[in-house]
């Protein structure tokens, strides 16, 4: 998983890390800069899967502005600075010692000027020696290496490696383990970027789910809910999949099943949905006719279980047309969708509700409060579970919340 994002100069965020579990959920008042986290982050991804032309970005859930308002602008010095990205994840490196992890830093930069671009002045040299296949570059990087690697031996860090090591050939071997280590790096890396480049921050939308409007610029799900009925399509070739979407549907209480029409004209798009309350003998409706909050759960259900939708995103608002109550359900079924089709996401939130679906003692799931400081910097503060009082049962976080024991309310009203 992604394990920490620190992020530097983009719109109200001067300087911020975050650690992030499986499922993250960010609550805060309005305009605290929660978007802006998720938009730096698919900035991020938009750079590793060099897609950086604007109109690349709206597509991922982006709010595209003047360049110059990209960037914090607290300094109007600071409106030609870079934004810096930097983005960690654990990965399994051979012949570390520590904790496993890959770094991928991102420098973006812009002219300011009317139709530039934004374009990545960072160069992580290991990932452009692997796509580049600079066989120089490599070996001076393995050169690199080989000193790191010898240090480490001398330090003994790997004593494993060199209990196995003639002291006499250390020398002449760490060179072919410091390249090895390389190309694992550098595998690593690829891997990496190829699942961060895919991030994209999701807003569904009734009209797009309730009409099943054109695919979109993304596939195979847009930031809207484009493409829904050509996924669902797809996973009805997987009953595994389509099951587990139909038996989590029946957390609306009316539903009693849906198919795919398969002959659906290029003018008439529907699934067919089926009232468990009505006569049998009746026949399906279409999405049309269904209620919003189906329709945003059969597309959240979808997006978690598909192999071809990202392992890594966000879901902006994820409260929106939802009952408070199935708010809570939700997030606890999700987090189980999260977790056994290995996804990794961030929820944003303005609803109590939606807190009391998490576990805050299971620490892949996380909850944080986004507020601006008194510079209006965007900083993010992590809540744990809270501690019982005395005898009492825990307070519910959707209680602490409303009471602002948790802060993430206004306070000038």
């Amino acid at each position: 998983m992604f394990t920490e994002v620190q992020i530097e100069n983009y719109k109200s965020i001067q300087s911020l890390k975050i650690n992030l579990g499986r499922v993250n959920v960010f609550i805060g008042e309005n305009g605290c800069g929660k978007s802006n986290i998720l938009e730096a982050i698919a900035l991020a991804g938009a750079a590793a899967g060099n897609k950086l032309d604007n109109e690349f970005l709206a597509p991922r859930g982006i709010r595209v502005t003047e360049p110059e308002f990209m960037r914090s602008a607290f300094k109007k010095e600071k409106i030609t600075n870079t934004i810096k990205i930097n983005i960690k994840r654990d990965d399994e490196i051979p012949f570390t010692n520590d904790n496993d992890e890959v770094i991928l830093n991102f420098e973006l930069q812009n002219d300011n000027k009317p139709y530039s671009a934004w374009s990545n002045i960072s160069m992580n040299s290991l990932f452009k020696a692997l796509e580049d296949n600079e066989t120089k570059r490599v070996n001076a990087l393995a050169q690199q290496a080989k000193i790191f690697f010898q240090e480490q031996i001398n330090q003994g860090n790997l004593k494993h490696l060199k209990n196995d090591l003639d002291p006499k050939s250390i020398e002449e071997t760490s060179f072919a383990f410091a390249y090895n280590f390389l190309k694992q790096m550098s595998i690593s890396i690829k891997k990496s970027s190829l699942d961060l480049k895919d991030f994209i921050i999701y807003s569904p939308e009734n009209s797009f789910l309730r009409t099943f409007k054109e695919e979109g610029q993304v596939q195979p799900l847009g930031t809207k809910g484009e493409g829904l009925l050509k996924l669902l399509k797809v996973l009805n070739n997987s009953p595994d999949k389509i099951n587990e979407i139909k038996k989590r549907l029946e957390l609306i209480d009316w539903f009693g099943d849906f198919n795919i029409d398969h002959n659906n004209s290029d003018l008439e798009k529907n699934i067919q949905i089926k009232d468990r309350y009505l006569d049998k003998e009746l026949p399906y409706f279409n999405q049309r006719s269904s209620n919003e909050g189906f329709l945003f759960l059969m597309f959240y259900f979808a997006l978690f279980v598909s192999d071809d939708t990202p392992k890594f995103f966000a879901i902006d608002n994820i409260e929106n047309a939802l009952n408070p109550k199935l708010c809570t359900r939700l997030i606890q079924e999700l987090v189980e969708l999260a977790k056994k089709y290995d996804k990794q996401v961030i929820f944003t939130t303005h609803n109590p509700a939606v807190l009391d679906g998490l576990d805050l003692h299971d620490g892949e799931q996380r909850l944080f409060t986004i507020y601006r400081n008194i510079y209006g910097h965007t900083k993010a503060e992590r809540i744990f579970a809270p501690e019982p009082l005395d005898d009492d049962d825990p307070v519910p976080l959707s209680e602490a919340f409303m009471n602002g024991y948790i802060g993430g309310l206004p306070n000038n009203f």
